[in-house]
C-alpha cells in the first residue's frame, strides 16, 4: 500500500492537479470568507468560521472528484491497471493507496485554513473570544467528510474508463450522500422518522462534530461510511470486468 501511496501522491505533486486543487479551495475560501460582503466574517460581526465550515463541503464536493477521478479511470483507459496485479499487491493495497493518496492532498488543502483561525483570533473582542472547541470538532468533521467524498471518487473512478464521467458521478453521489437525506426527511411523508432519516445522511453527523461535542457515534458513522465505499470499490476491482 505504501508503494502506491507514494506513488500517487508524488504523481499529485509532479503534476499541476494538486496544486490547482489546493489554489482554488484556498483562494474561493479566502474569497467567501474575507472578500464577499454576504459571506465575509469582517461583516458578519462575530468571531467563527462558520462560513469555511458550512460552505467548504459545497467546494469539496466538486474539488475532491477532480483529485480521484484519474487514479482508476485513467489507468483503465492506458492499459497500465493490469500491470499492478502483476506486482506483488492485493487489491486493497491498490485500491487503500490510491485512496490516502487523495485524502493526504485534502488534508494538505486544510491546513492552510489555520491562518484564518490565527487571524479571527487576534480580531475578536476581546482577543480569542471564538468557540475553540467548535471549531476543532468542525475540522475534525471536515477532514473526515473529506475521507468519505475521498472514498466516493475512488469506487466512481472504478466504474468508469473516462475521467469526466467519473467525476460528474463521484460529484453527483457527494452531493446526494451530503445533503439527500436530509432533502428527503423534509417531505411531509414520514412522520415520525423524519430524525432517523436525517441521521442516515453525512451532514446531521456534520453538523453534530461543528457544535463542538466529538461523539464517538459521528466519528464511528464516517469511519463506517467510508470503509462501505470502499469495499465496494474493492469488489468491482476485484471482479476485473472491465
Amino acid at each position: 500500500m505504501i508503494q502506491i501511496l507514494t506513488k500517487e501522491f508524488n504523481t499529485f505533486l509532479n503534476s499541476l492537479i494538486a496544486y490547482i486543487v489546493i489554489g482554488v479551495f484556498l483562494t474561493s475560501m479566502g474569497l467567501l470568507m474575507w472578500v464577499f460582503p454576504e459571506t465575509s466574517v469582517l461583516n458578519y460581526g462575530f468571531a467563527d468560521m462558520d462560513t469555511l465550515f458550512s460552505l467548504a463541503p459545497y467546494v469539496f464536493i466538486f474539488l475532491i472528484p477532480a483529485i480521484t477521478m484519474r487514479s482508476f479511470a485513467e489507468e483503465k483507459r492506458a492499459g497500465t491497471l493490469e500491470l499492478l496485479f502483476t506486482r506483488p499487491l492485493t487489491d486493497w493495497d491498490i485500491v487503500l493507496g490510491k485512496f490516502f493518496a487523495g485524502f493526504l492532498l485534502v488534508l494538505f488543502a486544510l491546513l492552510p485554513t489555520g491562518i484564518y483561525y490565527v487571524s479571527i483570533y487576534l480580531l475578536g473582542d476581546p482577543v480569542g473570544n471564538l468557540d475553540t472547541s467548535g471549531i476543532i470538532g468542525s475540522y475534525i468533521g471536515l477532514a473526515l467528510l473529506g475521507g468519505v467524498f475521498c472514498a466516493v471518487g475512488i469506487f466512481a473512478s472504478c466504474i468508469s474508463g473516462n475521467q469526466i464521467v467519473s467525476f460528474i458521478l463521484a460529484a453527483f453521489l457527494c452531493f446526494l450522500l451530503f445533503t439527500g437525506f436530509n432533502s428527503i426527511a423534509s417531505l411531509n411523508l414520514w412522520a415520525g422518522n423524519v430524525l432517523l432519516i436525517k441521521q442516515l445522511g453525512i451532514l446531521y453527523h456534520y453538523e453534530s462534530l461543528g457544535r463542538g461535542l466529538i461523539d464517538s457515534r459521528d466519528v464511528v458513522y464516517f469511519i463506517s461510511l467510508t470503509t462501505v465505499i470502499l469495499l465496494a470499490a474493492k469488489t468491482i476491482i476485484s471482479a476485473r470486468t472491465w
